[in-house]
């Protein structure tokens, strides 16, 4: 059999690692990466080679020749311009005439590939992709198979609400020639995202098969140094350079050692290394040949390439240094920072974690380095939760994060594009604002100053102003220990994943636009925005009937959205009982007031409680007896408030919103249209159906004000009291639950719960739904903490709670099993 190596990466979350050099030649524990494919093909009997390149292949082709000296025989395959995985393979189909193996050049792994082979011809594949665990699935192509092995569905860099299985795609592939038939010529086309797709609808026979063993896609700093400290473990079994000396040390050839010196293993040290008195070396560390450590000098869990030079009493502490990189005395490199080839380090100079400096670059004498030379490294969390990247205000306050993400934002427009900018009252909000049009003002696009709005009235500050995106820095209502840096497009809408990733990409890949002096756009203040949206919401509604009912509302806000919303209601006709709760408290505690607010509303003889949070996001409903309005009944009620008033009677909600929202739809003979949760992607749905009404479905949902103000239209003009109105919707009941689950964990949870599952109707839109004759439950693995979520609903509370507690139940089950 023949084997294909898809060499042609570049690697560009790996920079500056890969600045010079294409990512298989990454050296690895002293190795390039490549070079232990190439050995693990040959040790399976693959010794005809066909390799594709594409970024710097000339340097590939100029270490590895033509195999002889690997024991192999390599074709090399060219491309003129980026083809895709498959495309790739594609411009070597001259070579390929029989059944081929294809691997990746940059991934590190042990796997028994004669196994695939086999299982592949056992099963008269197609195509048979070689799949592994994993702990977080997010960044990797999710393969869900049957029992047999025959795939059922590909997701490709799932969110947590669609990991079905922890299973995922390792790049591996047994192929027959005849899949390239599917390939077009000459433009790019991708296994994953295309092909395997195209097969699987078309019906071949394609197949998954799950190998014990170690990989690692080697794609950022992090993998990149976890890779080493797996070799250093013997998590993964390749011939590492050296002589084994026992104690975890692997030491190459003529290295110097002095007496004093201290080598803690696992270790692995390369050719001609000198290591002076009092020098402290590892453990987790790997030296490439012709290193230096000066005397008292510290390097611990570091990485460290060729000829690098480490000075008198200078630490290394988790760091990655590359080739000719200089160290001086007394200074510092801290966990996971990168020097790149050539740079210095000077006296006394710190490299904090996470920095990266580029090559042939100088670190000051006694200098702080808190941000790369360029624009700097990321953070260690996720960038963003759905279309918002939050800043946790206690453990990681970081205006230069946002004025990094401001950069990167405004890099997705043209020069001079207008956007909109706002932020929350209080001293942090107006640091993180100012930093995020610092951000924006670098790259070139005009910001319009908005002054400080409530989300709402932001998103219609973007729409009638007619911008083209903005971001909103808002506090987190919930804990008030974060902020949020909320992007949004032309709309006001939260921007979908393919948006989001854009902004992910050019933010590590550090390609911000560098702009001139004179491309620097003044900004501009647009004040008057809150009584253009009043006025703008009041023209939907019968403010003449409302005054003449002389509704009273009792109103319970914090600051801006208690001044606004009061205001609003007022000119709406309503007679307004401001209840104000504390600025500082999170909705969650004011949740907990809940019963004395209703208390105020009986006492204030009210015709209705609302409870809006400071965002103006979050809507509380009681009726004029003090009975809060479930979650169940206020989105039934509020569908049955849209739909009366459209003529499409079409409405989109997302999967975890209740489904008494369907049997109110069947009613007045309309129906519901379920999207995924992520808010962009729903906001995206709700736009593409928004009918012209006489309320808008995106406030309906998305506006805390413009929900109430439609609501007391609506009850006004059909004379009905609020808890009447409650009273005639279908009776549901729901359940929700909370189920901690480690983030290592939550694949396997998935993948486990769908394979339980006999007596429900399943269905995998985004968590796991199960429907049953009494009831349905939806599993969604949260995106922002390590727990699951349950919301269950039947037609009895009881039910309801049973069902949630079975699912939790069988959570908790899952998790005590420890899978060999």
């Amino acid at each position: 059999m023949k084997a294909i190596i898809m060499a042609g990466g570049e690697g560009t979350r790996l920079r500056p690692l890969t600045c010079r050099r294409p990512k298989p030649l990454v050296p690895v524990a002293n190795r390039p990466v490549m070079e232990y494919c190439v050995e693990l093909l040959r040790q399976h009997g693959f010794k005809d080679i066909g390799v594709t390149l594409q970024y710097l292949p000339d340097l590939v082709q100029e270490y590895f020749g033509d195999g002889s000296d690997f024991g192999v025989h390599f074709h090399y395959f060219v491309e003129e311009a980026p083809l895709g995985t498959a495309g790739s393979v594609k411009n070597a189909a001259s070579f390929l005439n029989e059944t081929f193996i294809v691997v990746s050049g940059d991934a590190l792994t042990d796997f028994d590939l004669s196994q695939a082979v086999k299982f592949h011809r056992e099963r008269g594949a197609l195509a048979t992709l070689v799949l592994t665990r994993v702990e977080n699935p997010l960044e990797y192509g999710v393969v869900i198979a049957d029992s047999s092995g025959r795939i059922q569905a590909f997701l490709e860099k799932p969110s947590w609400g669609e990991v079905f299985s922890d299973r995922v795609n390792t790049g591996i592939y047994v192929l027959e020639p005849e899949v390239l038939r599917w390939v077009p010529e000459g433009r790019a086309f991708d296994f994953s995202k295309d092909l395997f797709p195209l097969l699987l609808r078309e019906g071949k026979p394609l197949f998954a098969i799950t190998l014990e063993g170690y990989w690692c896609d080697i794609g950022n700093i992090s993998q990149y140094w976890q890779a080493h400290h797996d070799i250093l473990s013997g998590k993964v079994k390749l011939k590492v350079l050296g002589e084994n000396q026992g104690r975890g040390m692997i030491i190459g050839e003529r290295v110097e050692i002095h007496p004093e010196a201290e080598i803690l293993g696992p270790v692995l040290i390369g050719s001609f290394c000198c290591i002076e008195e009092g020098a402290k070396v590892g453990p987790f560390t790997v030296l490439g040949p012709y290193c230096h450590i000066g005397r008292g000098a510290k390097v611990e869990r570091a990485v460290l390439w060729d000829s690098v030079r480490v000075g008198p009493r200078a630490w290394v502490e988790g760091g990655i240094l590359l080739n000719g990189a200089v160290l001086e005395s007394n200074s510092r490199v801290l966990e996971g920072a990168v020097i790149g080839n050539g740079s210095r380090v000077e006296a006394r100079a710190e490299v904090r974690p996470g920095v990266k400096v580029w090559p042939q670059k100088s670190v000051g004498e006694g200098t702080v380095l808190r941000e790369s030379l360029i624009w700097g490294q990321g953070i260690g969390r996720p960038l963003f939760i759905g279309s918002a990247a939050p800043l946790r205000l206690r453990d990681n306050l970081s205006p230069g994060q946002a004025t990094r993400l401001g950069a990167a934002f405004g890099s997705t427009f043209k020069l001079g594009t207008p956007l909109g900018v706002s932020t929350y009252r209080g001293g942090t909000g107006e640091m993180f604002y100012r930093a995020m049009v610092a951000g924006l003002l670098s790259s070139g696009v005009k910001v319009v100053e908005m002054g400080k709005l409530l989300t709402p009235v932001f998103r219609f500050g973007i729409r009638a102003l007619q911008l083209q995106g903005g971001c909103l820095i808002k506090e987190d209502a919930l804990t008030l220990e974060k902020a949020w840096l909320h992007f949004m497009n032309s709309h006001g809408a939260d921007l979908p994943p393919g948006e989001v990733r854009k902004i992910e990409n050019i933010y590590w890949r550090e390609e911000t636009r560098a702009i001139r002096e004179e491309q620097v756009v003044e900004s501009t203040y647009q004040p008057g925005l809150e009584e253009a949206y009043e006025n703008y919401l009041l023209k939907s509604i019968d403010t003449k009937a409302i005054n003449r009912q002389g509704l009273r509302v009792a109103l319970g806000c914090q600051e801006g959205s208690a001044e606004l919303t009061s205001r609003l209601l007022a000119r709406a006709g309503c007679e307004v009982i401001r209840l104000d709760f504390a600025p500082r408290q999170s909705w969650s505690e004011i949740k907990e007031q809940i019963g004395s607010f209703a208390d105020e509303v009986r006492r204030y003889q009210a015709d209705i409680g609302a409870v809006i949070d400071k965002n103006g996001e979050r809507l509380l409903l009681l009726d004029a007896n003090g009975f809060v309005v479930e979650e169940t009944s206020r989105v039934a009620l509020l569908t049955q408030v849209y739909l009366e008033e459209t003529d499409r009677k079409s409405l989109t909600l997302p999967m975890a919103a209740p489904r008494a929202a369907e049997l109110v739809a069947q009613k007045l003979g309309g129906r519901v249209r379920r999207v995924k949760n992520h808010p962009g992607v729903l906001q995206k749905a709700i736009l593409e159906e928004e009918d012209r009404g006489r309320y808008s479905q995106f406030n309906l949902q998305f506006d805390a004000l413009a929900s109430l103000v439609y609501l007391i239209d609506w009850l006004v003009r059909r004379d009905l009291p609020l808890n009447e109105a409650v009273a005639r919707l279908p009776a549901v009941y729901r359940s929700t639950r909370e189920v901690p689950c480690p983030w290592e964990d939550k694949g396997r949870v998935m993948r486990a719960l769908i394979s339980r599952e006999e007596e429900g109707q399943l269905e995998l839109l985004d968590g796991l739904q199960v429907s049953y004759p009494y009831g349905w439950a939806l599993i969604f693995p949260d995106e922002e903490e390590p727990l699951y979520r349950i919301y269950s609903e039947a037609f009895s509370q009881e039910a309801a709670e049973e069902l949630a507690g079975f699912f939790e139940g069988r959570i908790k089950e899952i998790l005590e099993v420890t899978e060999l």
